[in-house]
């Protein structure tokens, strides 16, 4: 199970979409701004969201060689969001960025974990 993805494509995805994600977050556009000011996450910590998706980016890219890497990524990848969705709740921020961006990022990476990692 903690070997390298059986399904490369679904985690090469996942670190494409966090990398873009990642290069976004440095200019934020509104609805990224919109979001993070909505769930009240400080702005002088938002570089380490850059820095953390980053990270789970080269670490689902590296998990594509080195086995358990990319589950471990992937795991990482969850908890994150999983910590996002509680941010949204706590904040009572229920928009269309929590259904959308949040949960919808949450979902694509448990998919990408029993896609590509657990058969």
């Amino acid at each position: 199970m903690t070997d390298v993805p059986l399904l490369w494509w679904p985690t090469a995805v996942l670190a494409v979409v966090l990398l873009v994600d990642a290069a976004l977050s440095m200019r934020p556009p509104g609805f990224i701004r919109d979001c993070l000011d909505g769930v009240r996450f400080p702005r002088d910590w938002w570089w380490i969201l850059i820095v953390i998706k980053t990270l789970a980016a080269v670490g689902l890219t590296a998990g594509l060689w080195l086995p358990g890497v990319a589950f471990a990524a992937t795991v990482a990848v969850i908890a994150y969001f999983c910590c996002a969705a509680v941010a949204h709740i706590r904040a009572r921020f229920l928009g269309p960025s929590f259904w959308v961006n949040c949960l919808g990022m949450l979902l694509f990476s448990v998919a990408v974990l029993v896609l590509s990692l657990a058969a």
